[in-house]
């Protein structure tokens, strides 16, 4: 079928082009069979008129099976059946639709897995398309599923199964690791030399004197072997890429294709010293070429020979507008001569004068194998940024050296012989588009030689006799092809074979067949022409590397064959084909070895659940497998086989699906449904003592895990596992149960927990299980007791109170502070001299405070009981005596802390404790808890707020716990506390909710939204706690890493996370040894890092099991109060914002006395004294200067005030001249572009919003003429900092505006940064080398200020390749 090329320039049948009208039917296939090892996603996009058993025949060429031994299904339509494989029905009246995607998923037929088509056999022929239509590809591969991509590929992604068959075209691709493009382009180039895979294949490997893996050229001979005789459609490269020494990560680096060439070259040289191929390298790679220059009086000539491996040749001249339109003109410029005149005269040795004089290359000796690097990659210095040129720049298909020759006329009687310098081979010529090593050696062995003939003319002397002008052509046989940008891209080789003449596109894994219109396609550049900018708008795949080779007959080569291979190659051939053999066999193991989880609750692991892979083929029976399970688990010696067997379980949730009795001879693959890459359930290897019999478990059945609860002990027991059938009653259900826990049924009472806090009694006898909304797994918890409690609604029992408070009880670790602060130990700071006397005093108060909470502690407990005693509903529970506090404060190491736990309660006057506290503690001087808002002199900072001084503000707990613990709230497993495991020991003082939704607290109270926090006390002043008590429980806790020790203390508290903040902190006071207004509580979170929780009247229910807290002391904010930080804002710093303090702004203060308060701080904490008039506060939006607070201004009236607020403080130099919310405060700073400088910040006061009078005002404060004022707004962040070679052309200048609050100014608020210049004042003019300097110095300068680089490069790894294996770690680095 004649092709032609598409609109995306692939080939498409002339007959589909021509019927363009037709709609498309793309069809995306899902390959669902085990038949591969990784299932692959096919693409289609067919005729909409391509009849069902065409669809078929398509599927089956591209999937590599044969047709009829699959089934197609629809993907997304459960209810259709599979498509008729004989039908002649079209795809639209089958259900197709068009210009949509038809999902269908490929399945096995009749149970058999499809057959994979052999490459003998091939499916070319049943496909409607020329398979030209799928080889014949040049350039980056289309993304899968594109609607409208003519040629049916599937997805580029690298898949294991896409690479087993071979390309029609006859040649293996490589693998892409990730960004090794770059290298499977240079390996193909090299491969397809014919005279350098032949040199490679006569080396021979010693493996007695280098280690295989890191031999590159016996892994070059490697990989070149399997790329000739390996039936793949593609290879991997990895053992050549580690022979580099590279590790994995080098797959992620992108690097040039010409830089890799020359370190490859160095590396195969260092290699091969010593043997045969040492100068193979210079043999078919290197020429010669002269850098010279000529005294243009004297003829005087200074000299050298300079070696290459490539010339490079630039696309377009620097400053230049138009590009090179061929390689034939880069090369006449490469060799162009340039003169040095004027400044640039050179010094002449022979007329002891600088003279003019002529400097320029002559090519000596062209290489046998040419490589032309055309130069893409450029600077661009006005952008700053690295650009790639897409210009056109075609190249022949034979390239004629022989015009690029110096035949300039040499007989003037002033020319002298080069040898007339005094020293041959020497001179001061430094070239700087090579960079080749210096050559002394004038000797051609190979290729062709241009030398000097005599001291007195220049001839063109070939070393191979009758040599004419014909032998200096070369003939283009590879073009390595770059798609992209500067940024990145993607390479590719067109390579042509030198044993058809056909062109190759070799683009990673995928080879297929190209033509020369695909060669021309490379030149690059646009249809059209745009000038300057053509290479914007171009193309941007290209030529990037041009080989040609020298055309020689007589030294032309040929690939060898197999026959003619050298013995140690044949060897390795046969080596490469047993391993590939065995490759083959273990991938057919593979595909027939069923994967799936295996469990097992191990009887010597305290019961725990083990997990591992069991592996096994489909054909070995579920008896073989048991046995294979049981040495997986190393079960052996500890149950016997016989004791175990394999029952099919779902993990998730926990559920014994059934078991195979009678099934121990069925193959694996039978029991499991095929081979597959996941299985939707997993086997558990169940186990039984030898008096005990398996039971079986039957599909329909469902598990569930009983729990006894005790009312008179307060505990529920670990689960017992039972099963039942959905349409089984509540009763049989009960006397299921009651079988299993030898409880009554008669008194049984049932409770469903369906998900978190949802509890329900199971109380209708002929109720079905499936109707009470059991599933696969449930969770009841029994009672079966004679007691009253039967009597009572069930959400006013013991039984639902015990249940809600189990599923509502967390655990979590608190960290108290290090000493409780107090006048005692300010003063044994002082006094060096009463040291002890004061530790003496210290520690007698620590003890009096220590009894005072001791009998507190006693008290409440004694409340605790009478208030249950007196309690119609109360809680038959058992109290443990409470430890003393001192087992927290200071173990003793000879004596083990009390194990029972310590308990506290809510409800307690907290204020007879707070009383005797400070009477303990004051004994002498002036007690610390004398005032309670007086703040703490020694009070600690979290680590988020020494963080938050140069960062972003803290973020209230309550919001950041609203979204890190919401899998607390339907995770039934995560809030109980399994009672039975220690938990029986504990006091609770509770008139409990009657209901179970009564009482919640919303997560934001909407009474205190106008506050920052929340108050403990009400409006009468009496604790809100007190309406209700929750449980809380506290016990010393040991940190395993040792963190607790030196004085940390820490505390394992449980506690029922509906309790509020407020009762939270109030049951913390004995523990803290301070009221709950003195110390603040901050949440951590994973990593580390501390917020502080403010709302007293929010519950716990954000906090989850096992979350930690740390205590800090400080006074905690009253109602109507808010934390502020404040930073100093310096403009003209290097760092700008600067913290200070932490400090409480309180509602309804005016920002004069706000300023009161902060004055003592700054002096204190800061070395601050100001004066009151000489600072002023004002807004603070992240790193930005806004809003300048007036003294009269009222917080929450003139000013909003949250949580965590942030403001700046800023020194002035002279009197406030802000006076009015009318005024305008804005910023400037004047640019010079004649010295390329800023000059420092200085504030304009606007009384109005007119850009006049800003022009105005900078006119009067710069001296610049209004009519020459140009003025600029800044942008980004405060301090809007911008490079100086930038900020002349980048800044919108002197916008057409009235006002500064319309668009694009939008000044509107105080802080606002405005840059201005004279117009008249024209930018420094600088050298080359000066503004490079100055971008230096600009890039480290706005790299310190954290300022965003307007040219960033990207950061590239360096292209080495190790010698010695692998790169060693500098000690040094970190």
């Amino acid at each position: 079928m004649e092709m032609v090329p598409s609109e995306e320039n692939q080939l498409v049948p002339k007959e589909i082009e021509n019927a363009s009208e037709e709609p498309r039917v793309l069809c995306i296939v899902q390959d669902t069979t085990n038949a591969k090892t990784v299932n692959e996603r096919l693409t289609l996009n067919l005729p909409a008129s391509t009849t069902l058993s065409k669809l078929f025949e398509d599927v089956a060429h591209k999937a590599s099976y044969v047709n009829g031994t699959f089934d197609l299904a629809w993907g997304k339509t459960g209810d259709l059946g599979s498509l008729d494989p004989s039908s002649e029905t079209s795809l639209t009246e089958a259900g197709f639709e068009p210009g949509k995607r038809n999902f269908l998923q490929l399945t096995d037929k009749d149970g058999e897995q499809p057959r994979i088509a052999s490459d003998e056999s091939g499916t070319a022929g049943s496909s409607g398309l020329d398979d030209s239509s799928q080889e014949r590809f040049i350039g980056p591969l289309p993304r899968d599923g594109t609607v409208g991509c003519s040629s049916d590929y599937s997805s580029p992604s690298y898949s294991y199964s896409s690479i087993l068959n071979k390309s029609d075209t006859g040649y293996v691709g490589l693998v892409n690791q990730a960004m090794t493009c770059y290298l499977n382009s240079l390996l193909q180039t090299l491969f397809m030399t014919p005279e350098f895979r032949n040199a490679l294949y006569n080396w021979e490997f010693e493996e007695s004197e280098e280690d295989p893996v890191t031999s590159i050229p016996y892994q070059l001979q490697r990989l070149f072997l399997l790329l000739q005789t390996s039936k793949k459609r593609a290879i991997e490269t990895t053992d050549v890429t580690r022979s580099f020494g590279w590790d994995s990560s080098e797959a992620w680096q992108q690097h040039d294709v010409q830089e890799l060439c020359r370190v490859m070259f160095d590396a195969l040289e260092q290699k091969w010293k010593q043997t045969e191929q040492a100068d193979l390298i210079n043999q078919l790679y290197q020429g010669k070429l002269k850098d010279y220059v000529r005294c243009l009086e004297c003829g005087y000539e200074s000299w050298r020979i300079d070696t290459y491996l490539d010339i490079p040749l630039v696309i377009r001249p620097f400053g230049a507008n138009q590009a090179y339109g061929s390689v034939e003109e880069a090369l006449q410029a490469f060799v162009q001569p340039e003169t040095l005149d004027g400044a640039n005269q050179y010094f002449c040795e022979r007329c002891k004068k600088k003279c003019d004089a002529r400097k320029g290359l002559r090519f000596l000796h062209f290489p046998y194998l040419l490589t032309l690097q055309l130069k893409r990659f450029d600077f661009d210095y006005t952008t700053m940024h690295r650009i790639k040129l897409n210009d056109r720049m075609s190249f022949p298909e034979e390239l004629d050296m022989g015009p690029f020759i110096d035949v300039e006329d040499e007989k003037s009687p002033q020319t002298e012989s080069c040898t007339d310098s005094g020293a041959e081979n020497e001179g001061s010529c430094h070239s700087d588009q090579m960079s080749n090593d210096f050559s002394a050696d004038d000797g051609v062995d190979e290729g062709i030689c241009l030398d000097s003939a005599s001291s007195t003319e220049r001839v063109l002397k070939p070393k191979v006799p009758s040599l004419n002008t014909s032998s200096l052509t070369f003939e283009l046989f590879s073009v390595m092809v770059h798609s992209g940008s500067a940024a990145g891209g993607h390479y590719y080789a067109c390579i042509k074979s030198f044993s058809d003449g056909q062109w190759y596109s070799f683009n990673d894994q995928h080879v297929s067949k190209i033509t020369q219109e695909d060669i021309r396609k490379t030149y690059g550049g646009s249809s059209g022409s745009r000038g300057y900018y053509s290479s914007a708008f171009a193309s941007s795949t290209n030529a990037y590397m041009l080989i040609y080779r020298l055309k020689d007959p007589s030294r032309n080569a040929k690939y060898l064959d197999c026959d003619d291979f050298p013995e140690h190659i044949k060897h390795l051939v046969q080596r490469e084909k047993e391993s590939e053999e065995q490759e083959k066999r273990q991938r057919e193991i593979e595909r027939n070895t069923c994967k799936i989880k295996l469990f097992c609750m191990h009887p010597m692991k305290m019961m725990a659940m083990m997990e591992n892979k069991l592996e096994v083929h489909k054909d070995k029976t579920l008896r073989e497998a048991t046995e294979m399970a049981y040495k997986l688990m190393e079960l052996d010696g500890v149950v016997p086989l016989d004791c175990c067997r394999l029952v099919k379980y779902d993990e998730f949730h926990e559920y014994l699906e059934r078991s195979y009795e009678g099934e121990d001879d069925t193959p694996m693959g039978l029991l499991l449904g095929g081979v597959k890459s996941s299985y939707m359930f997993d086997l558990l290897l169940e186990t039984r003592r030898a008096e005990q019999v398996f039971q079986p478990y039957k599909p329909g059945e469902v598990m569930v895990k009983v729990h006894v609860v005790d009312l008179k002990t307060d505990t529920i027991a670990p689960p017992v596992s039972i099963r039942a059938y959905l349409n089984q009653s509540i009763t049989e259900f009960k006397q299921l149960i009651a079988q299993a826990t030898e409880l009554s049924a008669e008194t049984m009472r049932v409770v469903l927990e369906r998900c978190y806090n949802d509890l329900r009694l199971l109380y209708v006898p002929n109720k079905t299980l499936k109707a009470e909304g059991f599933f696969r797994s449930n969770k009841v918890f029994v009672e079966s007791s004679e007691s009253p409690d039967h009597q009572v609604t069930f959400t006013d029992s013991l039984l639902w109170k015990l249940l809600d408070r189990h599923g509502n009880t967390i655990r979590l670790f608190v960290s108290l502070p290090v000493q409780s602060p107090g006048t005692n130990r300010t003063i044994c700071q002082k006094v060096g001299g009463e040291t002890e006397e004061c530790s003496e005093g210290s520690k007698a108060n620590r003890n009096s405070v220590e009894a005072i909470l001791e009998e507190s502690t006693e008290k409440l407990k004694n409340l605790s009981l009478q208030q249950q005693q007196g309690s119609s509903t109360s809680d038959s529970q058992k109290s443990s005596d409470t430890s003393d506090f001192e087992h927290i404060e200071s173990p003793s190491p000879s004596q083990e802390p009390d194990s029972s736990s310590v308990s506290a309660v809510v409800a307690v006057d907290n204020r007879e404790l707070e009383n005797r506290i400070r009477a303990a503690s004051g004994g002498s001087g002036e007690g610390a808890y004398s005032d309670p808002e007086t703040q703490f002199p020694g009070e600690e900072r979290s680590d988020s707020e020494v963080n938050n001084d140069r960062s972003t503000s803290s973020v209230d707990s309550d919001i950041l716990s609203s979204s890190h613990s919401s899998d607390t709230l339907c995770n039934a497993d995560s809030g109980p506390i399994q009672l039975a495991n220690g938990l029986d020991s504990h006091s609770i003082t509770s008139s409990r909710r009657s209901k179970a939704n009564e009482g919640k607290k919303e997560t934001w109270d909407t009474a205190e939204e106008d506050s920052g926090t929340d108050s403990e006390y009400d409006e009468n002043g009496k604790s809100k706690a007190e309406s209700y008590y929750l449980y809380f429980r506290a016990e010393p806790y040991a940190q395993e890493d040792g963190s607790g020790e030196g004085g940390q203390k820490c505390v394992l508290v449980h506690v029922d996370k509906r309790i509020t903040l407020s009762a939270f902190k109030q049951n913390l006071e004995p523990f803290v040894g301070v009221t709950s207004t003195q110390f603040k509580v901050f949440r951590v979170y994973a990593n580390n890092q501390e917020f502080e929780s403010v709302r007293l009247n929010e519950t716990l229910s954000s906090f989850s099991d096992d979350n930690k807290i740390t205590i800090r002391l400080g006074r905690a904010l009253k109602k109507g109060e808010y934390r502020v930080k404040v930073y100093q804002l310096l403009v003209n710093d290097a760092e700008p914002c600067k913290f200070l303090v932490d400090t409480v702004f309180a509602k309804g203060m005016t920002v004069k006395q706000s300023k009161e308060e902060l004055m003592p701080q700054l002096k204190d904490q800061c070395k601050l004294d100001l004066n009151i008039d000489k600072f002023r506060l004002r807004k603070k939006t992240w790193k930005n200067p806004g809003t300048v607070f007036l003294d009269y201004h009222v917080y929450e009236e003139d000013i909003n005030i949250s949580s965590n607020w942030e403001v700046f403080l800023e020194v002035l130099d002279g009197p406030e001249k802000m006076k009015s919310m009318s005024q305008l405060a804005v910023l400037t700073r004047r640019w010079t572009p004649a010295q390329m400088k800023l000059e420092p910040f200085q504030e304009v006061v606007l009384e109005s919003s007119s850009v006049e009078e800003l022009k105005e005002k900078l006119s009067e404060i710069s001296g610049i003429p209004l009519e020459n004022l140009d003025f600029a707004k800044g942008r980004g962040t405060f301090p809007c900092d911008i490079s100086v070679l930038e900020i002349h052309q980048d800044l919108d200048w002197n916008p057409k505006v009235s006002t500064l609050n319309v668009w694009p100014l939008y000044i509107c608020d105080d802080g606002a940064v405005v840059f201005y210049r004279d117009s008249t004042e024209e930018p420094m003019e600088q050298s080359e080398d000066e503004r490079n300097e100055l971008m230096k110095k600009e890039s480290s300068r706005l790299l310190k200020t954290g300022h965003r680089v307007s040219y960033s490069p990207r950061k590239e790894k360096a292209l080495k390749i190790y010698l010695d294996g692998g790169p060693v770690k500098d000690p040094g680095q970190d």
